[in-house]
């Protein structure tokens, strides 16, 4: 059985920074700072002027985490052997009961895909050239069901429930590369061999895919982690660097070595989330990922009791305990 305590601490990562930076959403820095102030240290309302955030309080999390839950339970309902189908119902299960058609919820690529699928039409077109984070911001907790040398048996995982809404080459690495991060982080892997196994399940993630002319995932991440050793110490210089070179936007060639790279940086949930928040772009995206993998690494314990509290009173519609005991069992 693995250490619950570690799968808690990715469960908990993930909703952490996806609800921390869920104010701050596809904002510039320069309008996150106007409206907030140059350093957010909180979980905040989103607020009226945000058109995604609008749709959110203080704690809640985003789509992010709501699908990545949703996948779980669609795992756990098939006794954990992927079914498209069920992992399609229960996500549109959950966009249907959130209004995610009409509100502003679901990203560019998933929303394209599923409404094919609603339609009864087939999505491959759309998925097929997928470069959105749909497929990075929900796949953290597939890192916690294997072991590191179970790689092949991880990244095929990552291909099942995320074929649905994104099957481009640098969707699948991308997504590999973060379930990679945290199956080592979980294993408590050093930070550099962390950083080497994402990659490995990048490069293997990279072949499943169908071409397309996007940067690669591993090479913008190498650049991250140049950044991060160039502004160790300097929250504020790092975060800058990333925001300007690697890129926070939506793209899974921005925001996935962004986010490996701040966790790297970080290798701390709450310095993580904080980072995340405050950095411009994506911010709840990139803040689910990295956040989850440094959950993973430090475990639920090294958590803010308060901050897992919050996150449990004010998202109710999920048990993460109850997911992590089901994880845990889990011999794949």
């Amino acid at each position: 059985m693995r250490d619950i305590d570690k799968i808690l601490g990715a469960l908990y990562g993930q909703a952490i920074g996806d609800a921390m930076g869920m104010p701050t959403e596809l904002w510039p820095i320069q309008q996150i700072q106007a409206k907030f102030g140059k350093h957010i240290t909180t979980f905040l309302d989103g607020t009226e002027d945000n058109d995604i955030a609008i749709n959110f309080k203080a704690g809640e999390y985003t789509d992010d985490t709501n699908q990545a839950f949703a996948i779980l339970d669609a795992l756990i309902e098939t006794n954990w052997q992927p079914d498209t189908r069920v992992i399609v119902k229960h996500i549109m299960k959950w966009a249907d009961q959130v209004g995610a058609w009409t509100n502003n919820i679901l990203g560019p690529s998933s929303k394209a895909a599923l409404t094919l699928v609603k339609e009864g039409k087939n999505p491959s077109e759309v998925t097929k050239s997928a470069l959105t984070n749909g497929c990075g911001m929900r796949v953290s907790p597939i890192g916690t069901l294997y072991a590191p040398d179970q790689l092949d048996e991880l990244v095929e995982m990552v291909y099942e429930v995320t074929k649905i809404t994104h099957s481009s080459d640098v969707a699948i690495s991308g997504a590999a590369m973060v379930a990679g991060a945290v199956t080592a982080a979980l294993a408590d892997y050093d930070w550099d061999s962390i950083i080497a196994y994402a990659e490995k399940a990048n490069d293997a993630g990279f072949k499943l895919g169908a071409p397309t002319w996007a940067a690669h995932n591993k090479e913008r991440l190498e650049v991250g982690l140049q950044l991060a050793e160039k502004y160790a110490g300097d929250d504020a210089a790092f975060s800058q660097a990333i925001y300007n070179t690697v890129g926070t936007g939506t793209m899974v060639s921005e925001s996935i070595p962004a986010a490996v790279a701040i966790a790297y940086y970080a290798r701390d949930v709450k310095k993580s989330a904080i980072i995340c928040t405050n950095l411009g772009g994506d911010t709840d995206t990139i803040g689910a990922m990295a956040t989850a993998i440094c959950g993973a690494k430090v475990g639920a314990q090294a958590i803010p009791a308060d901050w897992k509290n919050l996150i449990d009173h004010k998202n109710p519609q999920h048990n993460i305990k109850e997911f992590a005991q089901q994880i845990s069992t889990f011999n794949g």
